[in-house]
C-alpha cells in the first residue's frame, strides 16, 4: 500500500498527524520547516528530529518530494519542466526569468475538461486532479526554487475545478510556516467558475486573473464552452461585488486572434463592460497549436489594440512571448510525451 506523503500538508494537518502519532506538539513545526524551508528530500535529513521520530514518520508516511522527469531550456532562459504524476501522466511547469523577477507557472490538473478552442491541454482531455503536494512539488523540486519571486497558476488545468487542493497549496505557498511568498506575488487564473471564484475571493488574498478573450457572449461561447454555464456578465458582476482592497489585483487575460477578437468593436465593448472594474488587461500573442483554425493577430493590429484600450483608460499590457523554441505554451510538451509513450506501448 502506497504511503501518504507529508509534503503538501498544512500546518494544521501536520499538528493532527503529530497528535495521532503521540508526538510532542512542536514536532509539527519542525516537520513543516524541513518540508517547506529546506531542500531536504527524505526523513533522514531532518537532523533536529530524533531518530525514533524519523523512523515513526517513515513507517507511516512518505516524504513526498519528486524531481522533474525532464527539462527543456530556451535560448531566452525560460525552462519547461516535465513531471510525472502516476502511470502515463504528465504535468508541466514553466520557469520564466526576467531581470529580478523570477516567475514559476504551475499546473493544477492533469489535462483539462474545459475544452477551450485555443488550448492544447484541453485536447488531452481530463486525466485527474493534482494534490496540493503535487502542485507545490513543481516549486520545491526545481533548482531555481529559492529564487522564485512570483507564482502564477496558469499551467495545465483549471485551478478552480480543483478548488480544495489549490486553496491548500495557496495557504502553504503564502504562509510563514510554508514558502512565505507574498500574496501580492501569487496569481490564480480561471476561465470563470463563479462559485469557486467566490470562495477564492473570500478566503484568499492572492491575485485573480480571468480568461476573457472576447467581450461578446456569443463569441466567447465558441471559444470557451464554460460561457454557457457561467456567462461573462456573471463573472464580471461577481468581481464587482467584492472589495478587493488597495493592493489586490484583478487582470483579464486576452489572447489575440486574427479576425476574431481584435477590432475596434471589441475595444469599445471591453471599455463598456470593464469601466467599473479596477483591473488591467493582459494581451497575449497566440502561438498556434495543432488542430485549431485560430491564428494570431498581426503585430500592428495588436499594438493598435493595446493603444486604443489605454486611450479609453483601461490599463493594458502586452505579455512578452517566451520559450517559443522549447514549446513553452501550456500542454505542448506533456502532449508530446503522452504521444511518445503511446507509440512505445504500441
Amino acid at each position: 500500500m502506497q504511503k501518504e506523503p507529508l509534503f503538501g500538508k498544512t500546518l494544521d494537518e501536520l499538528k493532527q498527524i503529530a497528535a495521532e502519532l503521540e508526538l510532542p506538539a512542536y514536532t509539527s513545526g519542525q516537520i513543516a520547516y524541513w518540508l517547506y524551508k529546506t531542500d531536504v528530500d527524505s526523513f533522514d535529513g531532518m537532523t533536529n528530529v530524533s531518530k525514533k521520530v524519523r523512523s515513526l514518520l517513515a513507517e507511516n508516511y512518505s516524504f513526498g518530494v519528486k524531481a522533474p522527469a525532464k527539462v527543456n531550456e530556451s535560448a531566452d532562459g525560460t525552462k519547461k519542466y516535465l513531471f510525472t504524476t502516476g502511470a502515463g501522466k504528465f504535468v508541466e511547469a514553466a520557469y520564466i526569468p526576467d531581470g529580478k523577477r523570477h516567475t514559476l507557472c504551475v499546473s493544477s490538473q492533469v489535462g483539462c475538461k474545459m475544452g477551450c478552442l485555443f488550448c492544447m491541454t484541453g485536447k488531452q482531455g481530463f486525466q485527474g486532479h493534482l494534490t496540493a503536494g503535487e502542485i507545490l512539488n513543481q516549486l520545491r523540486s526545481i533548482p531555481e526554487s529559492k529564487t522564485i519571486t512570483n507564482i502564477v497558476y496558469m499551467g495545465m488545468g483549471e485551478p478552480f475545478d480543483n478548488l480544495e487542493q489549490v486553496m491548500k497549496s495557496l495557504e502553504i505557498v503564502t504562509a510563514e510556516y510554508g514558502f512565505a511568498i507574498s500574496v501580492r506575488k501569487v496569481t490564480v487564473s480561471t476561465i470563470g467558475i463563479v462559485p469557486a471564484m467566490r470562495v477564492f475571493l473570500e478566503q484568499s488574498k492572492c491575485n485573480l486573473a480571468v480568461s476573457l478573450h472576447t467581450p461578446f457572449e456569443d463569441e466567447r461561447k465558441r471559444l470557451m464552452p464554460i460561457q454557457t454555464v457561467y456567462p461573462l456578465k456573471e463573472v464580471v458582476a461577481t468581481i464587482q461585488a467584492y472589495d478587493l482592497g488597495k493592493y489586490r489585483r484583478v487582470s483579464f487575460e486576452y489572447i489575440m486572434f486574427k479576425g476574431v477578437n481584435d477590432t475596434r468593436r471589441h475595444v469599445n465593448e471591453l471599455a463598456r463592460i470593464l469601466n467599473k472594474v479596477r483591473s488591467r488587461i493582459n494581451l497575449i500573442r497566440f502561438h498556434p497549436i495543432p488542430g485549431t483554425p485560430l491564428e494570431c493577430s498581426d503585430e500592428a493590429t495588436i499594438i493598435d489594440f493595446q493603444q486604443a484600450l489605454n486611450d479609453k483608460g483601461i490599463v493594458t499590457t502586452l505579455r512578452a512571448s517566451r520559450g517559443q523554441d522549447i514549446e513553452a505554451a501550456c500542454g505542448l510538451l506533456s502532449t508530446k510525451e503522452l504521444v511518445k509513450m503511446q507509440q512505445t506501448d504500441e
